[in-house]
């Protein structure tokens, strides 16, 4: 047939038409890191605590009527911070020319006195017929006098003490100190203990020193009684044999203890 041959045509691919530019949008700008403010702060204020245990102690808070106590210390009492005040309170301070002496307990803080024997009226004791005053070590560097028995038949050792100085709604108890030593003899008598309290009740009983332990201290209770704010005022407090009219020897006096009890 004489006709065209018709040919295939491969139609090519068309490229897309180029798009309209898109706007650029600008990146955000990378944050930069802020130095911290600083805010203002008000002043601290020093925090009351409660006592607080430091080696097994607690820490001191004042006791009672302490500055007026320290007034008739022997030695200046250092007092630039607690625990210098502390560490002097807890060891012990001597009053009056070692008449007495204050120190605080370390648990409870609670106010103990010594009322050492040139402080007790004691029968005859500047007589040396009777008495002797040798020194004896009170602590590792401090002496004080005791009273010391020659020879008596009448027995009377008194003393009194201001419960001002004692802090209050504590049970206190009063202790002679004393020693007994070779030869020591004449008391199979019991001595006479008394403790009179400022409202006038008393207290009174009897001790066998005969059958105490000799060439050591001792502790003879005399009575127990209660720091009651509104009735203080002096208890007076006796040791004394005057009626058997027996020799005795060998009796040491220290002083008195007035202390709370355990």
């Amino acid at each position: 047939m004489g006709g065209k041959s018709s040919r295939h045509r491969t139609s090519r691919p068309r490229a897309p038409a180029p798009s309209s530019p898109q706007p650029q949008v600008p990146a955000p700008p990378t944050p930069q890191p802020q130095a911290p403010r600083e805010i203002p702060q008000a002043p601290l204020e020093p925090r009351q605590t409660e006592p607080s245990s430091e080696n097994g102690n607690t820490k001191l808070k004042e006791p009672h009527n302490c500055e007026a106590i320290l007034n008739d210390a022997d030695i200046a009492i250092d007092k630039s911070s607690v625990e210098k005040l502390q560490d002097q309170l807890y060891v012990g301070v001597f009053l009056n020319q070692k008449r007495k002496k204050y120190w605080v307990e370390r648990t409870s803080h609670h106010n103990c006195f010594m009322l050492f024997a040139r402080e007790l009226a004691i029968t005859w004791a500047d007589d040396e017929r009777y008495w002797h005053w040798p020194n004896f070590k009170e602590t590792s560097d401090a002496f004080v006098d005791v009273a010391e028995m020659f020879k008596v038949c009448w027995l009377e050792i008194h003393g009194r003490f201001d419960t001002t100085n004692l802090s209050p709604g504590i049970v206190y108890e009063v202790l002679f100190v004393v020693m007994l030593k070779e030869p020591a003899f004449g008391w199979e008598v019991p001595v006479n203990l008394r403790l009179i309290l400022p409202d006038g009740s008393t207290q009174k009983h009897k001790e066998k020193l005969m059958e105490k332990e000799r060439g050591r201290w001792i502790e003879i209770l005399v009575g127990k009684f209660m720091a009651v704010p509104d009735k203080v005022g002096d208890i007076q407090f006796s040791l004394y044999e005057c009626e058997a009219g027996i020799w005795k020897r060998g009796l040491l006096v220290k002083g008195v203890v007035i202390r709370p009890k355990a």
